[in-house]
């Protein structure tokens, strides 16, 4: 399940063809990707060839949060079909289209448009056929609560970072209790965004020498499986599916490679408890003095994880 984030031009066109050739199923987009429209060209193609039939493809795409302040419940219906659906993914519906973050980009004590707002648009989607199914992503367990004491349609996915520095433990539960699918995005810790939002520690996942094969005892070199590979079986093996993030080829098909084998008990169970736990995509930039979110535990629902 190929993530299409932030690419050069013709990149993700490309990485797309690749990732359909080699089995993959599962596209991940978003508007705010800004590459939706490459693609859209390399499904168009795919579909139009009858290299894959529309039924097998699951295509999942988010409506950014800064939209909501002007899409309201009946311009937003529209902006989905017209824009993410018709043009720029040139299909006739999606198979899942999520709320990116519970903010809209307003100033204030609340969020408005309210998520409830947002998630009754979201269902009509749901009822005018454009999309099959609806969810959330970066959505904390009280957020998700609130949604499903009025949701006529129940989030069907939560998309959250899921992976050995952030095991994210207590809305996994939630979840499962009120059968919604975990997503899990970073997989392998988005080395990627350390510039962009700021780290208590700057640890690396992929470095870390429970990961890395290293003195003959790392699950990697145990495992004969390189470390991008061992971290997404891990994420599957904690149940979630997952959506590593790849333009080059060899990874695109690596990261499918992980169906055919498992961790061994013993190895699942290290990865399961490194004791360092640091949320790394941690929405830092939603966080105002004014609200609607001033804290990291307003926005996560939860407090920070201590190292």
């Amino acid at each position: 399940m190929p993530r299409a984030g932030k690419a050069a031009p013709g990149e993700v066109r490309q990485a797309v063809h690749v990732a359909l050739q080699a089995g993959y199923r599962h596209i991940d987009c978003a508007s705010v990707y800004q590459n939706e429209e490459e693609v859209g060209d390399a499904l168009d193609h795919v579909l139009r060839n009858g290299l894959v039939p529309r039924q097998e493809l699951y295509i999942c795409s988010k409506v950014w949060c800064v939209r909501l302040l002007v899409f309201r419940q009946g311009s937003c219906l529209v902006a989905c079909h017209s824009w993410v659906v018709s043009w720029a993914l040139k299909l006739d519906y999606l198979d899942l289209y999520l709320i990116h973050w519970p903010v809209t980009g307003n100033v204030g004590p609340e969020v408005k448009p309210s998520i409830k707002e947002t998630w009754q648009a979201m269902e009509g989607l749901v009822r005018e056929g454009l999309v099959r199914t609806i969810g959330t992503s970066n959505f904390g367990a009280k957020k998700l609560a609130d949604i499903l004491s009025y949701a006529q349609i129940p989030p069907a996915v939560c998309q959250v970072e899921v992976h050995p520095y952030h095991r994210n433990e207590r809305l996994l539960a939630f979840c499962a209790q009120n059968n919604i699918h975990v997503t899990a995005y970073a997989p392998l810790g988005s080395p990627d965004s350390a510039s962009i939002f700021p780290r208590k520690k700057p640890l690396v996942l992929m470095e870390d020498a429970t990961v890395k094969a290293s003195a003959g005892y790392a699950v990697a070199a145990r495992s004969g499986k390189n470390v991008g590979q061992v971290l997404v079986r891990w994420a599957l093996q904690h149940g979630t599916s997952v959506i590593p993030k790849s333009t080059s080829p060899a990874r695109i098909r690596g990261n499918l490679a992980v169906l055919d084998w498992e961790l061994s008990p013993e190895d699942y169970a290290a990865l399961s408890s490194l004791p360092f736990q640091q949320r790394m995509v941690n929405g830092a930039m939603w966080l105002n003095p004014k609200g609607p979110y001033r804290t990291m535990e307003e926005l996560w629902d939860e407090p920070e994880e201590e190292e």
